[in-house]
């Protein structure tokens, strides 16, 4: 079978099953003699299509969500299914399903940014295979679609915090999988290459059938992007789920976040705008 035919075939689901998802989540790390639950019977699912943004305050378990869906975390108990199947499989069979944008990303400082984004091509290549054509297109295709192809032959230790995280978000793209996982995508991002991050993720959901769960810390961002919203309260819980208008309200986001703030509609979208409430407002 060809690539392009196994990825299609990943792709074309049963109706009714979701791209990825989380059931009866519970993750736990030892901190000392206890156990400190980071994820606490968290259940979710994204499916193909669909751009879904992961809110909530500092520790709420965003980034451990995504590390247990890629197994670098194991759960104490639940389930996590990609594409239909049991997280239970081989970690390459995983990075053809799944790629991720990670947080604090790590670059080898010698490596050109082309050669960066050729490393998302690896699942995809044999032991000791090297890179065609197939991957040097899919490498050029991902980093024209970023912005990033100008800086292909520039190193690594040459680029800007913001270039070097549009870079990896070119790698997971290069990956050609259909789950994207991405953990704050516009840190170190300017306003122009948040919204063209974020409008690149829409557009591969719309017309790739890609399924999206975003980690998003501004709130405003995640409203105008996600067509939902999944909100995490500190102990790894699920306090709302649902569309923008549904989860960004002013007693839930007090509530959860421990701050008062105003919520009112974007005069063009009439999507939710977040805005902390300043003293004597």
């Amino acid at each position: 079978m060809q690539p392009a035919e196994t990825e299609k075939r990943k792709n074309e689901l049963p109706a009714g099953v979701p791209s990825l998802s989380v059931r009866a989540l519970t993750v736990a790390y030892a901190s000392g003699k206890q156990s400190l639950v980071a994820l606490r019977d968290l259940s979710l699912s994204v499916a193909a299509g669909e751009l879904v943004g992961l809110v909530g305050p500092n520790g709420c378990g965003k980034t451990t969500l995504i590390r247990a869906v890629t197994k670098v975390v194991k759960p104490v108990s639940g389930e996590v299914h990609l594409c239909g199947d049991e997280v239970a499989l081989p970690q390459a069979e995983i990075a053809r399903r799944v790629a991720v944008v990670p947080q604090e990303p790590v670059l080898p400082d010698a490596f050109t940014a082309l050669e960066c984004v050729l490393m998302g091509r690896t699942p995809h290549l044999k032991l000791l295979e090297n890179e065609g054509a197939r991957d040097f297109d899919a490498a050029r295709q991902a980093m024209e679609r970023t912005g990033t192809w100008e800086l292909a032959e520039r190193r690594v230790d040459e680029l800007s915090g913001g270039e070097r995280q549009r870079v990896v978000v070119a790698r997971a793209l290069a990956q050609e999988t259909p789950v994207l996982l991405l953990d704050e995508p516009t840190a170190h991002l300017d306003i122009g290459h948040q919204a063209s991050v974020l409008g690149l993720m829409r557009a591969l959901c719309r017309d790739e059938r890609k399924a999206v769960l975003a980690v998003v810390h501004d709130l405003t961002l995640g409203a105008a992007y996600c067509d939902r919203l999944v909100m995490l309260r500190p102990g790894g819980t699920v306090a709302a789920e649902g569309s923008a208008e549904a989860v960004l309200r002013p007693e839930l986001l007090e509530a959860v976040y421990g701050t008062a703030t105003d919520v009112f509609s974007h005069p063009r979208t009439g999507r939710p705008v977040v805005a902390p409430r300043t003293e004597g407002g």
